[in-house]
C-alpha cells in the first residue's frame, strides 16, 4: 500500500489537497462562527446587554417602578439618548455624535460600557465625556482633548476623559448610514446630570432598556411597555433581534453558517470522484496481483480493505493538512472579525466536535469513492484475474458512421472515439471540471451584485448629495430656510415614521417613508427598474416585507403609527418595490397629513449641494440647533464601495485558488490515468511514425474537449448555487440580487480552461521521456 502511495504521490496529493480545502472551509466557517458566537455571548453577559429596547419623546422617571413591575423584567435602565452635531477641532466638516447619559449614582446597570482608557465622566461635571474607542482612534484623540457639540442649540466644549467600548455598539452604524464610519460618527457618554441639563430632560428620560428573567415572555413585556410609554410618545418597543448592531452580527453568523453548508460538500464530492478514478485504475492494472493474492489465501475482505485503506490514508493526509490550515486561517479571520465588529476581546476555540466531524466527512468521502472498485477487486475470481481483461466489445454505431462521413483526421477520430467508448467516465470528468467553474461563478456574482446594489441605491433611488436630519418633526416651511443655507441648490422634504404593520397574525415593525409626488431626489424603484411615485392613498411595500406579511398588491394591511397621534389605519397595498438595504414602506406625505389631520411635516431634508461651497455649509450647520446631523451620500457611497472592494479582493483570490485546485485536481488525474491506460497505444503510434505533436494532441485533446464541454454545465451549476446563496444570505438588513453578466461566465471559464491546459501540459511532459521499449514490453 505504501509503495502504491509513493508511486501515486502526485495524484494522491491533489486528492488530499481537495479534501484539505473541504476540511479547512468547514473549520474556518464553524471556527469563526463559534468565535463570534462565544465572544458575543460573553461580552453581552459580562456587560449586561439588554433584551428589550424602547424610545419615547419625554417620559417621567417616576415610571421606573411601574416598568420594573412588569412580570419578567429583571432590570431597568432609563437614559437620555440624543444625536447632536459635533464641531471637531482642526476640521471644517461636521460629525454626528450620539449622546448617552450614564447614571450618576452607581454606574450603568445595563449596556455597561467597558472602559478602555481614562475614566468615567465625573457625575458632577457638566463638560466631561467618554467616547467610544474607534471614534477616538479614527480622529487621533487623546485624553484631555476638547471637542465641541451643539447640544439643544447651545455649542458646548466637552473634554474627553476616557474611551470605552459598548455591547450596544459592536457594529457602530450612524443614523442613515450603511457602513460604520468611525471618523464621522461617535458615541459620547455624559453623566446623567449633564445630559439631562443639556437636553432639558431633568426628571425625565427618552430611552429605556430592559433585562428579562429567563422565564419571561418577551412579547408580553413589549406589549406592557408600549402601553406604559404610549402617552409619552413611545415609538414601540423591540427585542434584541431588531437592535441594529446585534442584527448585523446575526446576519454575518448566518452567512458563515451558509458557507459551511454549501462549499465543503462540493470538495468532498469531487475528492470522492477522484478517489474512484484512481482506485479504479489501480485495480485494473493490478488484476494479476489480485488474482495471485487470492490464490494464496487472501480473503475478499483483506483485498477490499487494501484499496479502501489506501484511500483512507490519502484522506488522513488531507484531513491533517485541512486541520492545520483551517485552524490557522480561522484564528486569523476571527481576529479580523473581532476588529471589524470592535469586540474588546476574542474567545476563539474550535470545538472538538467540528474537528471530528470534518475529519470523519473527509475520510468517509474518500472511503465511499474507493468502495465500489474495492468490492470489484474483491469479487474477482483468481483464475479470471490472472488472465488479461477481455477487450471492450465495441460495435460500429451511428456516431462512428457520422465521424467517418465527416472525414476527420485520424488523431481527431481517436479522441472522439475515446470519449464515446467510455461515456460515463467522460461525463464524470466533465462534471468534476464543471464544479470548478461553478465555484468561481457562485463567488464572483457578488461583485456584479454589489455594483447593481450601488447603482440602484445611489444612482437610481437616491439622487441627493446629502440628507439633513432634524432632531424632531418640522413643518415643511423649514425647507425654505434650508435652501437659504450656503451651498444648498435644492431641498426636498421627507417624513419617516415608525409603524407596526399587521396582517392577521403576521406583524412587522418598520419605518414608513412619506414623500411628495413632485419630489425627485429620493425615488422609489419598482422591480422592473422604473421610477414610481407613492400613491395618493394606500401604501407601497418592499418585496421582502410584503412576503413576510403575506400580502400582495390589492390586499389590505393594518398600519399602527408609533409616533405622533399613534393612530391605526387599514390601508391597501398599492404595489411592491425594490429595495436592497433593509425593509420599509412608502406613502404619499400629503395623504399622511390628511390621515393625521395636520399640516405636512418632515423629519429629513434631501439636498443637492454645490461642492464648491461645501465648507461654508459645514460651518453653518455647526450652529443650527434643530439639526441632528448631515449624511453625505458621496461619502457613504465611497465608504461602501471601498469596504466591499477590499473584501472582494480577498474573497476573489480565495475562490480563484479553490476553483483552480478543483480543475487541476480533476484534469491532472484524468490526464494522468489516460496516459497510464493508453501508454502502450501512444508508444505504438510513435513507433508507427506519428510525430510527438500528434501523439500529444491525442493525449491532450480528449481532456481539453471535456474541459470545454464542462463550461456550460458549470455555468448552470454556478447560477444555481448563486441563487441558493442569495436566498440563504437574505435578511431584513440587506438583500443580495443575483446579477450574472457575460464577463463573469467568461472569467470563470478562462480560469478553468487555463488550469486544465496547465495540468495537461504537466502530464504531456511525460510523453517526451516515455521509454518506448519498456512500454511495449508491458502487458496490455
Amino acid at each position: 500500500m505504501l509503495r502504491d502511495l509513493r508511486r501515486l504521490w502526485a495524484q494522491g496529493l491533489s486528492i488530499a489537497l481537495l479534501l484539505a480545502c473541504g476540511v479547512a472551509v468547514l473549520l474556518i466557517s464553524y471556527g469563526m462562527y463559534g468565535a463570534l458566537q462565544n465572544t458575543r455571548a460573553a461580552y453581552y453577559e459580562r456587560n449586561r446587554f439588554a433584551d428589550i429596547f424602547a424610545s419615547a419623546t419625554r417620559a417621567p422617571r417616576s415610571l421606573e417602578s411601574e416598568i420594573s413591575g412588569i412580570e419578567g423584567v429583571w432590570a431597568v435602565e432609563l437614559r437620555t439618548v440624543k444625536d447632536a452635531v459635533l464641531d471637531l477641532p482642526d476640521r471644517v466638516k461636521t460629525a454626528t455624535g450620539r449622546i448617552i447619559s450614564l447614571p450618576s449614582d452607581n454606574g450603568a446597570v445595563l449596556n455597561v460600557p467597558l472602559v478602555r482608557s481614562g475614566r468615567l465622566p465625573d457625575p458632577e461635571a457638566s463638560d466631561e465625556i467618554m467616547v467610544n474607542e474607534p471614534f477616538a482612534q479614527a480622529n487621533g484623540y487623546r485624553l484631555g482633548d476638547v471637542i465641541h457639540a451643539n447640544l439643544n442649540g447651545r455649542k458646548r466644549p466637552l473634554t474627553i476623559v476616557g474611551t470605552a467600548l459598548s455591547p450596544e455598539y459592536v457594529y457602530t452604524i450612524g443614523p442613515g448610514a450603511l457602513m460604520p464610519d468611525n471618523e464621522n460618527f461617535g458615541i459620547l457618554w455624559m453623566s446623567e446630570n449633564a445630559a439631562s441639563a443639556a437636553f432639558d430632560m431633568s426628571g425625565a428620560f427618552n430611552d429605556v432598556s430592559l433585562k428579562l428573567t429567563l422565564d419571561a415572555d418577551p412579547e408580553e413585556v413589549i406589549d406592557r411597555l408600549d402601553d406604559i410609554l404610549e402617552p409619552y410618545g413611545g415609538t414601540g418597543a423591540y427585542g434584541r433581534d431588531q437592535q441594529m448592531s446585534d442584527a448585523f452580527i446575526d446576519s454575518e453568523l448566518l452567512g458563515l453558517e451558509t458557507t459551511a453548508r454549501i462549499l465543503p460538500p462540493v470538495f468532498f464530492g469531487i475528492a470522492a470522484f477522484l478517489v474512484n478514478m484512481v482506485i479504479g485504475r489501480i485495480v485494473a492494472l493490478e488484476r494479476s496481483q489480485i488474482g495471485l493474492m487470492k490464490a494464496l489465501g487472501y480473503t475478499n475482505f483483506a483485498v477490499a480493505m487494501h484499496y479502501i485503506a489506501l484511500a483512507v490514508l490519502i484522506a488522513v493526509f488531507g484531513v491533517l493538512i485541512g486541520w492545520a490550515l483551517g485552524t490557522w486561517a480561522a484564528r486569523g479571520m476571527a481576529l479580523i472579525y473581532a476588529e471589524f465588529f470592535t469586540f474588546p476581546y476574542l474567545l476563539f476555540s474550535v470545538s472538538k466536535f467540528t474537528y471530528v466531524l470534518s475529519g470523519a466527512l473527509g475520510i468517509l468521502a474518500a472511503a465511499l469513492g474507493a468502495v465500489f472498485n474495492a468490492l470489484k477487486a474483491a469479487r474477482l475470481d483468481p483464475a479470471i484475474a490472472m488472465q488479461p481483461p477481455a477487450p471492450p466489445n465495441f460495435r460500429r454505431g451511428l456516431f462512428d458512421r457520422l465521424l467517418a462521413a465527416m472525414r476527420l483526421k485520424q488523431p481527431t477520430m481517436m479522441i472522439l472515439r475515446g470519449i464515446t467508448r467510455w461515456p460515463l467516465r467522460a461525463s464524470l470528468t466533465s462534471l468534476g471540471m464543471a464544479f470548478g467553474v461553478a465555484v468561481l461563478i457562485a463567488s464572483s456574482f457578488f461583485e456584479d451584485s454589489m455594483e447593481e446594489i450601488i447603482d440602484v441605491a445611489f444612482f437610481q433611488s437616491n439622487l441627493q448629495d446629502g440628507v439633513l436630519l432634524f432632531t424632531s418633526e418640522q413643518p415643511v416651511s423649514i425647507l425654505s430656510e434650508v435652501e437659504r443655507l450656503p451651498g444648498i441648490l435644492r431641498a426636498e422634504g421627507q417624513l419617516n415614521l415608525p409603524v407596526r404593520l399587521t396582517n392577521g397574525h403576521l406583524e412587522k415593525r418598520v419605518t414608513v417613508e412619506g414623500s411628495w409626488p413632485q419630489a425627485d431626489l429620493s425615488r422609489v424603484i419598482d422591480p422592473d427598474g422604473k421610477v414610481i411615485t407613492a400613491p395618493q392613498e394606500g401604501i407601497l411595500l418592499t418585496r421582502r416585507l410584503a412576503g413576510q406579511l403575506g400580502v400582495a398588491p390589492g390586499d389590505p394591511v393594518d398600519v399602527e403609527f408609533l409616533s405622533g397621534r399613534r393612530e391605526s389605519h387599514r390601508l391597501t397595498v398599492s404595489g411592491v418595490v425594490t429595495q436592497y438595504f433593509g425593509i420599509g414602506a412608502y406613502m404619499n406625505a400629503e395623504h399622511l397629513a390628511r390621515l393625521f389631520r395636520q399640516s405636512p411635516r418632515i423629519t429629513h431634508a434631501n439636498v443637492l449641494i454645490d461642492e464648491a461651497r461645501i465648507d461654508d455649509l459645514h460651518r453653518e450647520l455647526k450652529n443650527i440647533p434643530k439639526l441632528a446631523g448631515l449624511i453625505l451620500l458621496t461619502d457613504t457611497r465611497e465608504k461602501f464601495r471601498s469596504t466591499i472592494k477590499e473584501n472582494m479582493v480577498i474573497q476573489s483570490m480565495i475562490y480563484i485558488t479553490i476553483a483552480a485546485m478543483i480543475t487541476i485536481g480533476v484534469t491532472y488525474n484524468s490526464a494522468r490515468i489516460q496516459l497510464s491506460e493508453r501508454a502502450r497505444e501512444l508508444a505504438s503510434l510513435r513507433i508507427l511514425g506519428f510525430t510527438n505533436a500528434e501523439v500529444s494532441y491525442i493525449l491532450m485533446g480528449e481532456t481539453l474537449i471535456l474541459a470545454v464541454v464542462a463550461q456550460p454545465i458549470g455555468w448552470v451549476l454556478g447560477a444555481t448555487i448563486a441563487w441558493g446563496m442569495s436566498f440563504a444570505f437574505a435578511s431584513d438588513l440587506y438583500t443580495i440580487p443575483v446579477v450574472l453578466k457575460s464577463h463573469t461566465y467568461g472569467f470563470a471559464s478562462f480560469v478553468a480552461i487555463a488550469a486544465a491546459v496547465g495540468s495537461v501540459l504537466v502530464v504531456r511532459r511525460r510523453l517526451d521521456t516515455l521509454d518506448l521499449v519498456s512500454v511495449m514490453k508491458t502487458r496490455e
